[in-house]
């Protein structure tokens, strides 16, 4: 799944949710789609992890300690 875009991934979630909240499906149909959502939202869990200590690495100053700035949209 490591090929699979973050906005790709979640974009399958949301249509496989979409699908389980209209019903209609298989026993079988149903347990496959869920596992699938669960493989996606453990890797969309990662990436977002993965996001976040980018982010903690970026606003850590000289001493390694967190720095607090402003968030400015442009």
């Amino acid at each position: 799944m490591s090929d699979k875009s973050f906005e790709k991934a979640l974009a399958e979630l949301e249509n496989i949710v979409e699908k389980m909240e209209e019903g209609g499906l298989a026993l079988n149909e149903s347990l496959a789609l869920f596992e699938k959502g669960v493989k996606l939202a453990r890797f969309l869990r990662e990436e977002l992890g993965k996001a976040e200590k980018k982010i903690d690495i970026l606003l850590k100053d000289d001493k390694g300690e967190m720095k607090a700035e402003p968030f400015k949209l442009t």
